[in-house]
């Protein structure tokens, strides 16, 4: 029997891509979430909580997808991941067939949720391995698959299967998740890591700095403070984010309705859905910009950059009542929360090890899943409970996280942690030295 030949590294790369594309519609939520409410009479906070056990579930399953990587391959769990995606998909048509509410969690939330988790780390750590020259090129154009997904969903997919379906919810989550499933499991049986991985520029200190670290358990990292910072910082930069791209449809349209109260709700939902696909594709571009940039000025300093300048915009968007300016702003925030995914894979190889990538990746991807729950929640709870001031209040705890992130961003730097005393042999190395013959 002949051997199998092996997928070139730019055809795993555009099956990379489109594995993130399809994941990333769930960033498209707040498309169905206002339709959600109108059809069913579900709540903000109801609906929110469908969208925020997709999120958790997907950081829970990508912390899982890590640690397992280096065992099952990335083809067994992107295959895996997608075939759970989509299924949440049918499950999820059918709970709004019958009404179920709780099945609804179930299958969009749970099951579709960690379909993605373990669908989102396979191919940012694969294509890592392929192209370590340019990590932050690669990464960034991989997860910058995942913010453009919104845009497949918002302007193509949903709004033909809605004309479709005559507006029936349930046909259009089950055509979607048939949809998907002809896209994503091609693209998942191309996945595989390189025979021989390439060497990195550099890769002289990196590799004695990998072997001085060898015999220290992954534990050891989870528990330093390197860890913990990132992990706040980026849990900062998510929370902020994922709270506007749950509601951004919902709050433009509270805006616009200020702005003229006499355009019909037809209006004001398509003009919400053209900031969903606008917006999606500045999360697309960020994650692709900032992790260019991130290989020129370095990881810490883009995490400042875009903490800070957020910290301005969430200011202004406080009490900003001009929905064309709101709208520009609102993809500015979408711009810097995709550069956070960008760049903080290439961030903890260089801060970690190659070696040690896939599980402290996974690892970090909780601050994920603790966001997907903190953002969407508090937004639909000041959206029921507030709504003539739920926009000035969503920013306002907005600033307050990003100042947190902000000022544990000079807890960090660039550097590689070393967790062992460095050998003499790893000394030599980094020197160029022979050893000394026996």
């Amino acid at each position: 029997m002949p051997e199998r030949r092996p997928v070139p590294r730019m055809g795993v790369l555009v099956s990379c891509v489109t594995l993130q594309i399809c994941f990333g519609t769930v960033y498209a939520w707040s498309f169905f979430q206002t339709m959600l409410v109108r059809q069913l009479g579900w709540t903000f906070i109801e609906t929110a909580l469908a969208f925020s056990l997709a999120i958790f579930s997907l950081g829970v399953a990508a912390a899982w997808a890590g640690t397992a990587l280096p065992r099952l391959g990335p083809r067994k769990l992107a295959l895996t991941g997608s075939i759970m995606f989509c299924a949440g998909y049918v499950i999820a048509s059918l709970a709004l067939a019958t009404e179920q509410m709780l099945l609804f969690y179930v299958g969009y939330g749970v099951i579709g949720g960690a379909g993605i988790g373990l669908g989102y780390v396979t191919p940012v750590a694969t294509v890592a391995k392929w192209f370590p020259d340019r990590k932050g090129l690669a990464t960034g154009t991989v997860v910058m698959g995942f913010g453009i997904g919104a845009l497949l969903l918002s302007k193509l997919l949903a709004p033909v299967l809605v004309v479709y379906s005559e507006g029936d919810l349930p046909t259009v989550f089950l055509g979607l998740g048939i949809v998907f499933a002809a896209i994503l499991i091609p693209a998942s049986l191309l996945l595989s890591n390189p025979a021989h991985e390439p060497a990195a520029s550099g890769a002289a200190a990196a590799n004695a700095h990998e072997v001085d670290n060898a015999d220290a358990p992954t534990r050891e990292f989870l528990m330093s403070s390197e860890f913990a910072c990132m992990w706040v910082v980026f849990f900062c930069n998510i929370a902020a984010g994922i709270s506007v791209i749950s509601f951004q449809s919902s709050l433009l349209q509270d805006v616009w309705g200020l702005a003229d109260p006499f355009l019909e709700p037809e209006t004001l939902a398509a003009y919400g859905a053209t900031l969903i696909a606008v917006s999606s594709v500045c999360n697309g571009v960020g994650r692709l910009f900032w992790g260019l940039l991130s290989d020129r000025l370095g990881r810490v300093r883009v995490f400042r950059i875009l903490l800070g300048s957020q910290l301005v915009v969430f200011g202004v968007l406080m009490t900003e009542q001009n929905p064309w300016v709101f709208s520009a702003l609102v993809c500015y925030v979408l711009l810097c929360f995709g550069g956070g995914f960008a760049t903080m894979p290439s961030f903890i190889v260089e801060v970690f090890g190659n070696r040690r990538m896939s599980s402290i990746y996974g690892a970090i991807l909780t601050a994920w899943a603790a966001a997907g729950i903190t953002g969407p929640m508090y937004v639909g709870y000041l959206k029921d409970q507030y709504p003539d001031r739920a926009v000035t209040y969503c920013f306002l705890i907005g600033v307050v996280m990003l100042g947190v992130g902000y000022v544990f961003t000079y807890l960090l730097n660039d550097d590689r942690i070393l967790l062992r005393r460095p050998t003499v042999e790893g000394t030599l190395r980094y020197f160029n030295i022979p050893p000394p013959r026996a």
